[in-house]
């Protein structure tokens, strides 16, 4: 059976290059420690993203309705983050663009429907509830007062979401194995300035924001269920009963594969063995992940978040590394993006009202 089959593929693949940075930047002072919520925050059950582009001249103006309605939005968490294609041509805003931020391009594997994709604003609102989560995303497009439109939009959930025993936050994904044992803390603030918040280079409003990446991927369920499980677990790295490695120990151990330089305990095309080989030089690679299972019946699969500082050195060399892995018969991406989330939106506001 074909992978493209099974997953019934909407569209066919794009590959996007990035816009390379203009010249004259203003390149930032010492970083600031201002963060918004939703990026090293524990993830809520419940997840809307609401992708957005601006309709008028002035984006200004949305994003400052948009801005004030985010900051009265409680109990729900709510995170902005702006697209590469808010820095374009439309806009005076190319000089304080951030240093990395480029369109997601079309991966090997990806079959990606230019519907689904970009967006010059991302908001990600998690909540309680499905409900407080819909709900709330819809009333901040709304303050945008007709200035925007919807890009695309997806509705999440985590199942258990619980903690590991070292208290990272974990959940069950729709093939049925926890995942978010490997993550790196994000309550180490040193970890996190190494691996999550970007300063270097950055113009100044931008300085102490993360890169973020977003991709929706369809999971064949029906077709990895007639797997056993043990297959299941190879194909993985872990164990899908309690997600302890393959490698040995608890769910939260620290291990290396060194013992086992040929994969006869962990193949070398599972899944956690290629995104994460631990050895020294891929601790700088490693990006703080947040999922969300979305959909039912023949469209379902995972909304897949994550942080870094850098795109290039976080995500993009994991999703190399994947390639060819085990599991790539099972799962189909077919949308999402890459965001820049700013460290506050008094430093987004700023920019926009200059360039007004």
């Amino acid at each position: 059976m074909r992978r493209r089959d099974i997953l019934t593929a909407a569209a066919a693949a794009s590959t996007l290059a990035g816009c390379v940075p203009a010249a004259g930047r203003i390149v930032a002072p010492p970083p600031k420690r201002d963060h918004q919520p939703g990026v090293v925050t524990p993830p809520p059950g419940f997840a809307t993203l609401v992708a957005l582009d601006v309709t008028g001249s002035r984006p200004d103006r949305p994003l400052a309705a948009l801005a004030a309605r985010i900051e009265a939005a409680t109990p729900a968490t709510v995170t902005l983050g702006v697209g590469a294609s808010l820095f374009d041509d439309r806009f005076p805003l190319s000089r304080v663009r951030p240093r990395a931020l480029a369109t997601m391009p079309a991966f090997p594997s990806d079959v990606l429907d230019p519907a689904r994709c970009h967006g010059d604003l991302l908001l990600q609102v998690g909540a309680a509830s499905a409900e407080e989560a819909r709900v709330t995303a819809d009333d901040l497009v709304r303050a945008a007062d007709g200035g925007v439109r919807t890009r695309w939009r997806m509705d999440g959930y985590r199942t258990e979401n619980t903690v590991t025993a070292a208290g990272l936050p974990t959940t069950r994904n729709l093939f049925g194995f926890r995942e978010g044992a490997g993550n790196p803390d994000p309550r180490d603030g040193a970890l996190m300035d190494r691996l999550v918040w970007a300063d270097e280079g950055e113009p100044a409003w931008a300085a102490g924001g993360t890169y973020q990446v977003v991709r929706l991927i369809r999971f064949a369920v029906p077709l990895w269920n007639r797997d056993p499980v043990t297959r299941q677990e190879e194909m993985i790295g872990r164990h899908r009963a309690d997600g302890a490695p393959l490698a040995g120990g608890p769910e939260d151990a620290r291990f290396t594969y060194a013992d086992d330089p040929d994969g006869r305990v962990t193949p070398l095309d599972a899944h956690i063995r290629r995104a994460n080989p631990r050895t020294a030089d891929s601790e700088r690679h490693r990006i703080l992940r947040r999922g969300y299972s979305y959909g039912a019946g023949s469209d379902q699969g995972l909304i897949f978040i994550c942080f870094q500082r850098d795109i290039e050195a976080g995500f993009a060399t994991v999703q190399r590394r994947l390639d060819g892995e085990a599991l790539e018969r099972y799962v189909l991406p077919f949308g999402g993006g890459y965001y820049f989330v700013p460290p506050s939106l008094d430093g987004l506001r700023s920019i926009l009202t200059t360039s007004a």
